[in-house]
């Protein structure tokens, strides 16, 4: 069983410094409908203008993962990193007892484009924690774990069981992710045009699968996806 999450009919909001699209519920935008899939909390679609970014503000207990698209984002938080990540580039933050972060365009002339998710974790309280993951180089063609709960094939460690793959794919690559028993899948495409179980899907385009043992992907245009393995 599959649900599409068109792009068009996420929530949005312009802000001059910072145009977002919201695929849940966020902020000032709220449709019960679509308040999460599973422990997947917050998927923002975020493009940060130059030299503007987030001041320092707090987040707990939340898993929060950054992906670049485009440009530079700053990184600086209370536990004492301080990083300019890049396109390809994964950011992991376990808020858990508490933790401050800000997030600045270092670029006077480029936007930045980034996505930013929050996974709901499996305990509360824990000790804050961060990590990187650099995809920038990732083979196309095949999907890549970049997060787990056990932190297995290289990937990083989150609190929570939910393992995180990033496909970049060029037109005709055509791949194969399983779902074991009672797990369910999440569709995130970032960019680029693909095709799912013969449903085609664009950037900003989600999907919802439920009841289901295998998905076929196919690539349309250069694409990347990310797709959400939840327990």
């Amino acid at each position: 069983m599959m649900k599409i999450r068109k792009a068009n009919e996420r929530g949005h909001a312009e802000h001059g410094w910072l145009d977002t699209y919201h695929t849940f519920s966020f902020a000032n935008y709220y449709d019960p409908q679509w308040m999460g899939f599973r422990s997947l909390r917050v998927i923002n679609d975020d493009l940060v203008m130059p030299g503007n970014g987030f001041g320092t503000h707090p987040h707990r207990d939340m898993e929060i993962i950054t992906y670049i698209l485009s440009g530079a984002l700053e990184h600086k938080d209370s536990m004492g990193n301080g990083r300019v990540i890049r396109p390809g580039e994964v950011q992991y933050m376990a808020a858990g007892s508490g933790v401050l972060h800000s997030e600045f365009n270092p670029s006077k002339e480029e936007a930045v484009h980034l996505l930013q998710i929050w996974i709901q974790p499996d305990a509360k309280g824990v000790t804050p924690r961060y990590a990187e993951k650099s995809l920038a180089n990732a083979a196309t063609g095949k999907l890549h774990l970049v997060t787990s709960k056990t932190g297995r094939d290289g990937s990083i460690a989150i609190h929570q069981d939910a393992d995180l793959w990033l496909g970049k794919l060029e037109p005709g690559n055509r791949v194969t992710h399983k779902l074991a028993p009672n797990r369910q899948g999440w569709l995130h495409v970032a960019e680029g045009e693909v095709s799912l179980d013969g449903k085609t899907l664009s950037g900003g385009d989600a999907a919802e699968i439920s009841e289901a043992t295998t998905l076929e992907l196919a690539a349309n245009k250069p694409s990347q996806v990310l797709l959400f393995d939840l327990n």
